[in-house]
């Protein structure tokens, strides 16, 4: 199963606009180029990933992606679900996508290898959810196309019910691995975990 894996990327002096409580711009800049940096590495690690496909409107993240071997795509527009939909029209050969955003900083190459193989029938939707059981941290669709994009708050349940309604149970893939850094409370979980990380490491 050839499987595509789309990286889309907002500029990073944009991102992360809901931890500008927390954090300082260049911080948020910084943060989100480290976290997309370990997304694109283990993307470009996994065996099972066919090609990997950066989009987005910023020069410095497609550059980034290129160094690492990704293909990119320059964004039009600014919607994150019709940047999903450029990406799939992209990816003409590929059997299925897995939809990643670039903010997942403990994601490793066995969370992939789950997922696809999760995808083990000819039409499949694997979704993964964050943290609260409310967005969508990943999500496999085969064959490209099958379902549409439904991101943004509460777009876990629009997309197992978009599965749901093409006859395809959706399957689910739950990893703690899966945080989505959105929330000032989901960057204190991220400081715990590397926390907690480091601890172990050097325990």
């Amino acid at each position: 199963m050839r499987t595509w894996a789309i990286i889309p990327v907002k500029p990073f002096e944009q991102a992360k606009s809901r931890l500008a409580a927390a954090l300082s711009p260049d911080e948020r800049a910084e943060l989100a180029e480290t976290w997309f940096t370990h997304v694109l590495s283990v993307v470009c690690a996994a065996p099972e990933v066919s090609a990997a496909l950066v989009v987005s409107r910023d020069p410095a993240a497609l550059a980034l992606a290129e160094k690492w071997g990704a293909r990119t795509l320059v964004e039009q527009g600014d919607d994150l679900n019709a940047a999903w939909n450029q990406a799939t029209a992209a990816a003409r050969d590929a059997d299925a996508v897995l939809l990643l955003p670039g903010d997942l900083p403990f994601i490793q190459t066995e969370d992939i290898a789950a997922m696809v193989a999760l995808a083990d029938a000819p039409r499949s939707v694997v979704v993964a959810p964050d943290h609260k059981r409310d967005g969508t941290n990943a999500l496999l669709i085969r064959p490209p196309g099958l379902i549409g994009y439904a991101y943004g708050i509460g777009s876990f349940e629009r997309h197992a019910a978009a599965a749901l309604a093409v006859g395809v149970r959706p399957r689910l893939y739950i990893s703690e691995r899966m945080l989505d850094i959105d929330e000032p409370d989901d960057l204190a979980l991220y400081y715990r975990r590397l926390k907690e990380m480091s601890l172990w490491q050097t325990g």
